[in-house]
C-alpha cells in the first residue's frame, strides 16, 4: 500500500443506470440495483496495485444509485506540461509512453482494460512519475452496461469503439451487447495523447461531435494516419521534425485495423524503447502472507532503539498506508459524501486534513516492540487514555480513532511476523481485533500457513456437480441484506468457495447451512478467495466435525444431548421449565450450531462473537448457546411451549457483547470434561497447528488431552440422553482439586473451594476410601422417595455449597442423585465419570484418621 506522504486523496461520482421496481430475475427476486453490482466488481480494484496506476482505497453507495470512488490520484496533468513546455523532445514522450504502457500492460494480466485515456486521467506525481486514474470505471460498470453514460472520450477513442455506437441493455434497438473493448483500443488512446504532447495542441475539440467522429472513421482509407492529422491540424512541420523513433512508436499506436495494431505488452517489447527500458526495473508484486514464496521485513534498528523516536516533529502517521489513514478517517467521522457536497468540486487537498490530530500519539506506537519486557521507552502521552479505553464496549473502541491506529499498527507488525509471532497474535486477539485486519487476524487464529492459492487453484470448480443446483437456490438468500455478498460478485465467489469445498471433501456433503458459515470468511476476503476457502476449511473440523456428513444424525444429537446438560449444569431452573413444557433443543438450536450462529445473527454480530469463538476450543459454542437462552431466560420461563416458538420463529435482539462477556464466564465454571463427545474431532497429532498446542485463551480443547485410565469413557447415546448432568472425568477432578498425596490445596480468593466432591456412599464405604477433603452425604438420607430434599444435616451441608461445581460420587454410574439435586434447581452439578472405582489405583484415597 502507498505511504500517506506520497499520496493525495481524490474522488470521483456517477450515477449507476436505473432498473425497473416492477421486474424481477429468473429466481422470481428483484433485480439486483446496477449500484450494487459496481460496488461489488469493485472490489476487485482494491487490490491492483501498481507504481503505474492510481490505487482504489473505498466506494460508497449513495442515494439514488449515485456511486463515489475514492483513490490516490496526483498532482499534475499531462495537459499542463504541454502547455506549459511546448513541444516535447523524445525522450520524455518514450518515457511517458513507456510508463503509461506498463500501466496498461499490468491491468491487462488482470483482465482490464483502460477504455477512457484521456489528458484528465493521465496524470503525473511529483517526481515526474506517470500514473492512470479511473482505470477501473470501465471494469467495475461491467464495460459501461450499468450507467447511462459512455465510457470513453470520443476525442480518444478507438475507431473500431466508436463503429459500435453507444449500447445500453434497455434500449430495444440493440438485440445484444458489443464484445468488450480489448487491450489494442487503449493503444490508439495513447497514440492520440502522444500525438498530442508532440504536436502541443489538442486534437478534434473544435468541430462537432457528427464531423468528430466522421473524421476519426475516415482515417481508415489514409496509409499515413499520422501525416493526415498533422496536416488537419496545421502542425506537419513539428511531426516531421520529431526523430523517427518517435514518429514509428506514433504510427504502431495510431494503426487503423485492431488486427494490424499492437497490443500494450508488444509495444513495451518493440525496437524502439530499447534505450528507455534500460532505466526501467520491472515491478515485482510483494509477496503476499500465504504463500510459498520466502518473505521478510527489512527493517534496520539503530543501535539504540529509542533513536527511532527522537524527533518529535517527525510524521509518523504519514508512514502508514493510505488505505489505514482512510479507515482512521472515517473513524473520526469522515463522511464522503458529505464532503463532496459541501466542497462541490473535488480538491487537490483531500477531506483527508479533517483527520483529528493524531500528533499526540508518541513516535513509539507506531514502532512497538513485539516483547513487552524490552521496551525501555517512554510511554505515550495518552497512554493512561489508552489503557482507560480498553475497558470500554467494543463498539467504542472500534471507533476511537486513536485507539484503532495503534492497534491496527500493533497488529500489522505481529502478522507479518506470523506465523513466528502467532503466540503474541493470540495474545492480543484476546483483547479485541481491529475490523481493518480481522480477516488476517482469524486466518492466523485458526492457524493458515502454506500456499493456500495454489491448494484453491487446483480444486476443480467448474465441472457440474449434483450439488450445484441447492447452492444456486441457497446463495440469493444468504445475509442479501449485505450490498457486497449481494453482488453478482459476491454470488459468484460464494458459488466457487462454497463448490471448492465440496469437491475437496468427497467425505461430506453440502447442507444448508453451509452457505451461511461461507459468509463471515468471504465478506473479510472478498478479493482472495483462497483464503476464505483455508478458513473456512480450517474453521468446519474444529468446531463441527463431521457435521456434514451424509448422515449426521447421531452426531447432531449427541451435541444436542450435550448442550441439554449444559444448559441443566449451569441453570437448573432453566432446564427444567424447558423439559417440563417439552420445548428441547432439537426445536431450536440446530440452526445455531449448525451454522455457528450465522444462521441467527447479521454480520456486524457475527465478527464480534467470532472474535472470541476463535479463541476458545470446539465445547465454546455451548456457552454460547445458554449464554443466548439466559438472555432470554424471564420470557422463556414466564411462556409455555407455543409462546416460545413463536418466540425463537423471530430471534429478539441480541445484545452480543452481554453474550460474549457470559459466555466466557460460564466457560470457566465448566470443566474440561464436562462437554466431552465421543464424535467431536479426534486429538491432533504432533506438529499439527491446532489451538490446544497454541497460545490458550481459556483452557485446552479436552479432546486434544492424550487419553489414559482415568479419562472419560465414550457412552452410548441412550444412555446419555438418560443423565441430566454432565459427567466429569477422573483426570479432571484431580486436577480441579489439585489433589495430590497431601491432600487438596485448590482454593478461590474466599478460601473455599471451586469445586466440592460429594460422595453419596454409605458412610462404611466413605471410610474405607474417599478423596481427600470430599464430604460423605448418603443418597438414602438426603432424598424422599419422591425425589424432595429432606431436611436434614445432610442437605443443610449441601445448601452451603450452592453455586459451587458439585462431584457426584458413588460406586457406580447412579445418576439419580445428581438429577435430584437439578430438580430443585442446584447448579453445576455433575458426576465422575466411572465412580470411585476409577480412583482406587491412583493412590489418593485416603481413610480417617484412627480415633484415640
Amino acid at each position: 500500500m502507498k505511504p500517506l506522504k506520497d499520496a493525495q486523496l481524490g474522488a470521483f461520482t456517477f450515477f449507476a443506470s436505473a432498473l425497473p421496481h416492477d421486474v424481477c430475475g429468473s429466481n422470481g427476486l428483484p433485480l439486483t440495483p446496477n449500484s450494487i453490482k459496481i460496488l461489488g466488481r469493485f472490489q476487485l480494484l482494491k487490490t491492483i496495485t501498481h507504481p503505474r496506476l492510481c490505487q482504489y482505497v473505498d466506494i460508497s453507495r449513495g442515494k439514488h444509485g449515485m456511486t463515489t470512488s475514492v483513490g490516490c490520484p496526483v498532482v499534475m496533468l499531462l495537459l499542463l506540461i504541454t502547455r506549459e513546455e511546448g513541444n516535447m523532445t523524445s525522450s520524455p514522450v518514450l518515457q511517458i509512453a513507456h510508463e503509461v504502457l506498463e500501466g496498461l500492460e499490468f491491468m491487462n494480466k488482470n483482465g482490464m482494460v483502460h477504455r477512457a485515456l484521456s489528458p484528465h486521467n493521465v496524470l503525473m506525481d511529483c517526481k515526474g512519475n506517470i500514473k492512470l486514474a479511473k482505470f477501473g470505471l470501465y471494469h467495475m460498470t461491467d464495460h459501461g452496461a450499468d450507467v447511462d453514460f459512455p465510457i470513453g472520450y470520443p476525442s480518444y477513442l478507438a475507431p473500431e469503439v466508436i463503429a459500435q455506437g453507444s449500447f445500453h441493455p434497455s434500449d430495444p434497438s440493440h438485440d445484444e451487447a458489443p464484445l468488450p473493448s480489448g487491450p489494442k483500443t487503449d493503444v490508439w488512446s495513447l497514440g492520440v495523447l502522444l500525438f498530442e504532447l508532440c504536436a502541443g495542441r489538442r486534437l478534434l475539440q473544435n468541430i462537432d461531435i457528427t464531423e468528430r467522429l466522421k473524421f476519426i472513421l475516415t482515417l481508415g482509407c489514409m496509409d499515413d494516419i499520422v501525416t493526415v492529422l498533422a496536416e488537419e491540424h496545421g502542425c506537419l512541420d513539428s511531426i516531421k521534425a520529431l526523430p523517427e523513433n518517435v514518429l514509428e512508436l506514433l504510427r504502431k499506436c495510431l494503426t487503423f485495423l485492431p488486427s494490424k495494431r499492437p497490443t500494450p505488452a508488444e509495444l513495451l517489447r518493440d525496437p524502439v524503447f530499447s534505450e528507455v527500458s534500460r532505466i526501467y526495473t520491472p515491478y515485482q508484486k510483494p509477496v503476499s502472507l500465504f504463500s510459498s514464496s520466502l518473505r521478510c521485513a527489512h527493517l534496520e534498528l539503530p543501535e539504540d532503539i529509542s533513536d527511532l523516536c527522537k524527533d518529535d516533529d517527525e510524521d509518523y502517521l504519514s508512514q502508514r498506508a493510505i488505505d489505514e489513514v482512510y479507515h482512521l478517517w472515517c473513524l473520526a467521522g469522515g463522511d464522503l459524501e458529505k464532503e463532496l457536497t459541501n466542497k462541490e468540486i473535488i480538491q487537490s487537498k483531500p477531506p483527508i486534513c479533517t483527520l483529528p490530530k493524531l500528533k499526540d500519539v508518541a513516535g513509539e506506537a507506531y514502532y512497538p516492540l513485539l516483547e513487552d519486557e524490552q521496551s525501555s521507552l517512554p510511554q505515550s502521552n495518552s497512554s493512561n487514555e489508552l489503557s482507560s479505553t480498553v475497558t470500554l464496549p467494543l463498539i467504542i473502541r472500534e471507533r476511537d480513532t486513536e485507539y484503532q491506529l495503534i492497534r491496527i499498527i500493533l497488529f500489522d507488525r505481529l502478522l507479518k511476523a506470523y506465523p513466528y509471532k502467532k503466540n503474541l497474535v493470540w495474545k492480543e486477539a484476546r483483547v479485541d481485533i481491529p475490523p481493518l485486519v480481522r480477516g488476517l487476524a482469524w486466518a492466523a487464529l485458526l492457524g493458515i500457513e502454506g500456499d493456500i492459492q495454489a491448494k484453491y487453484e487446483s480444486i476443480d470448480k467448474d465441472t457440474p456437480i449434483p450439488t450445484d443446483r441447492q447452492i444456486e437456490v441457497d446463495i440469493p438468500r444468504c445475509h442479501q441484506y449485505d450490498e457486497l455478498l449481494s453482488s453478482p460478485q459476491g454470488h459468484i465467489k460464494f458459488r466457487r468457495v462454497l463448490k471448492a469445498w465440496v469437491v475437496s471433501h468427497p467425505d461430506l456433503v453440502y447442507w444448508q447451512g453451509l452457505d451461511s458459515l461461507c459468509a463471515p470468511f468471504l465478506y473479510l476476503n472478498f478479493n482472495n478467495e483462497a483464503l476464505a476457502y483455508a478458513c473456512m476449511s480450517a474453521f468446519i473440523p474444529k468446531y463441527l466435525y463431521n457435521f456434514f456428513l451424509k448422515d449426521n444424525s447421531h452426531v447432531i444429537q449427541e451435541y444436542l444431548t450435550v448442550f441439554s446438560q449444559m444448559i441443566a449444569f449451569h441453570d437448573p431452573e432453566l432446564s427444567n421449565h424447558l423439559n417440563e413444557i417439552g420445548f428441547i433443543p432439537d426445536l431450536y438450536a440446530i440452526p445455531w450450531f449448525l451454522t455457528m450462529f450465522t444462521h441467527v445473527f447479521p454480520l456486524h454480530k457475527i465478527f464480534h462473537l467470532w472474535d472470541t469463538l476463535l479463541l476458545g476450543n470446539s465445547s465454546f459454542p455451548f456457552c454460547i448457546g445458554v449464554a443466548i437462552l439466559q438472555q432470554l431466560r424471564d420470557r422463556l420461563l414466564a411462556n409455555g411451549f407455543n409462546e416460545c416458538i413463536l418466540l425463537f420463529s423471530d430471534l429478539p435482539e441480541i445484545d452480543i457483547e452481554r453474550c460474549v462477556r457470559e459466555s466466557i464466564n460460564l466457560f470457566c465454571w465448566t470443566p474440561k470434561s464436562a462437554t466431552y463427545r465421543q464424535h467431536a474431532q479426534p486429538p491432533k497429532v504432533a506438529g499439527d497447528n491446532g489451538f490446544g498446542k497454541t497460545a490458550t485463551y481459556y483452557s485446552s480443547d479436552y479432546q486434544d488431552i492424550p487419553k489414559t485410565d482415568l479419562s472419560r469413557e465414550p457412552l452410548a447415546l441412550c444412555d446419555l440422553k438418560a443423565e441430566m448432568s454432565p459427567r466429569i472425568s477422573a483426570e479432571d477432578l484431580i486436577d480441579l482439586c489439585e489433589l495430590s498425596l497431601a491432600g487438596p490445596t485448590k482454593r478461590t480468593k474466599t478460601g473455599k473451594p471451586k469445586i466440592v466432591a460429594v460422595d453419596i456412599r454409605t458412610g462404611e464405604d466413605f471410610n474405607r476410601g474417599h478423596i481427600s477433603g470430599s464430604i460423605n452425604i448418603p443418597f438414602n438420607t438426603t432424598f424422599s422417595p419422591e425425589g424432595e430434599l429432606v431436611q436434614c444435616p445432610a442437605s443443610g451441608v449441601l445448601q452451603n455449597y450452592r453455586g459451587r461445581v458439585i462431584v457426584v460420587i458413588s460406586h457406580a454410574m447412579k445418576s439419580a442423585f445428581a438429577t435430584h439435586l437439578v430438580k430443585v434447581n442446584f447448579p453445576r452439578v455433575c458426576i465422575l465419570d466411572g465412580g470411585i472405582n476409577k480412583l482406587k489405583p491412583t493412590g489418593l484415597l485416603t481413610v480417617p484418621s484412627p480415633q484415640i
